[in-house]
């Protein structure tokens, strides 16, 4: 899938957050969003998620060349996952499968993915423990796995290593490495962390005064 931003405007209670956002999202490759805070970053990854509407401006998104209409379908398709997860009072199991089983899915494919998505983060040994007593870089890990469950082809991350520890920062950096080597996967994150950028950008972008440049 290609995701093409173009002049992207949003206002909150008068004050211009994004003023004319472009640039085309591609591939299977890891995009890194920089800039302080307030700049813009969160509600761009909302916008293109289609969680919240612009002001102005234009998202096209495109499969193959063939243009797709922004409904619940192509939502389905695209996951943001935000920089303090909420999880529910149930299994570590539950939580990793809730898209799952929205989307009906079979019992026996649910308790595949949830294995394989929880494999993949590295909280196999936790899937029948409460969501609600995991540390803050383990319950990140969470809201990973469940956006993974339901094979996203682009994945929003904002902010993934905000509130986690150093431990679980190295554990979720590795974890969208091998997303990037898998191939199937756009990854389009947030992060304040130049080094972190550096180390797992394809392309790294700076936003400045509502809008978005290349590094």
């Amino acid at each position: 899938m290609k995701l093409q931003i173009d002049h992207i405007r949003k206002d909150y209670d008068g004050r211009t957050v994004l003023k004319d956002c472009s640039y085309s999202f591609s591939g299977s490759s890891v995009h890194v969003l920089m800039g302080s805070n307030g700049c813009g970053k969160s509600t761009l990854l909302r916008i293109c998620s289609l969680l919240e509407r612009p002001d102005g401006g234009e998202l096209l998104y495109s499969d193959n060349g063939a243009p797709l209409v922004p409904d619940t379908r192509l939502r389905r398709r695209m996951t943001l996952v935000l920089p303090h997860t909420g999880v529910f009072n149930t299994t570590v199991f539950n939580n990793a499968a809730y898209g799952l089983k929205v989307r009906g899915a079979r019992k026996d494919a649910i308790a595949a993915r949830v294995q394989e998505v929880l494999a993949f983060v590295g909280l196999t040994r936790k899937l029948k423990q409460n969501a609600l007593t995991l540390s803050s870089g383990e319950t990140q890990r969470l809201g990973i796995a469940r956006a993974l469950a339901i094979g996203p082809e682009i994945l929003f991350l904002d902010e993934p290593t905000a509130s986690v520890d150093e431990q679980n920062t190295g554990i979720i950096e590795s974890i969208i490495a091998r997303l990037k080597q898998d191939g199937r996967t756009m990854v389009i994150m947030t992060t304040h962390d130049r080094d972190q950028a550096e180390r797992l950008a394809d392309k790294l972008l700076i936003m400045k005064d509502g809008e978005v440049h290349d590094a």
